[in-house]
């Protein structure tokens, strides 16, 4: 029996995984300033695993009339009006990201973008709002599905936080290094890998109509 070398396309039903991370100035997607944002795309290798692919970062300038949340930029350490940032303007952000997914998902033959993270409705809600606030149509993401790590590390590990789900998956975590969004990005785009690889190995994929005899 030989399994068919899997494509990406088929591990989530025509959807493209696309691993997204935001820092922001409040907990309120629809009035709170988006201050950052990475998005890691993923591939499969000849081994048929899921692995980290491109990485997109920028810096975000808050929209006009942000609400900042002090608090907020006390915990993640943001300067917002910081030149050195080197912040663009929400809008090009936006449409480059999306720019950058689309060209990925087309090369995978995937039909759609679905956005992973950990606690997926709150990155959601931003990366929604900025995009509505924007009028920016040609969005590849899926408007509502998601993949939480959340939810998948509490299965798979029996952990919900992001630190101590990467550690109880053996992935090295810089707590330093924690609250940047390419910094988070990259950690739970470790984490979707390891839970997904980890699922094969155990015989949950592929499917028998990728197996042939």
């Amino acid at each position: 029996m030989t399994i068919t070398k899997p494509a990406l396309k088929d591990r989530f039903r025509g959807y493209f995984p696309v691993i997204i991370d935001v820092e922001t100035a409040g907990f309120n997607a629809s009035t709170d300033a988006l201050l950052e944002i990475a998005a890691v795309t993923l591939k499969l290798d000849e081994n048929g695993d899921l692995v980290p692919d491109t990485t997109f970062h920028e810096h975000v300038q808050p929209f006009e009339g942000a609400n900042i949340e002090q608090a907020a930029i006390d915990f993640n350490g943001i300067d917002p009006f910081c030149a050195l940032r080197g912040a663009l303007d929400e809008s090009t952000v936006f449409k480059n990201l999306c720019q950058h997914i689309r060209k990925h998902q087309k090369e995978a033959d995937c039909q759609r973008s679905v956005i992973v993270a950990h606690n997926a409705s709150f990155d959601q809600g931003f990366v929604n709002a900025a995009l509505n606030r924007h009028n920016i149509k040609r969005t590849p993401f899926h408007p509502f599905v998601s993949f939480d790590t959340t939810s998948l590390a509490a299965l798979a590990l029996g952990q919900t936080v992001l630190i101590k789900a990467c550690q109880a998956a053996g992935i090295p975590f810089d707590q330093c290094e924690a609250h940047s969004a390419l910094y988070d990005t990259q950690r739970t785009a470790d984490l979707f890998c390891f839970i997904v690889n980890r699922y094969k190995n155990l015989g949950g994929w592929p499917l028998p109509n990728l197996i042939e005899n």
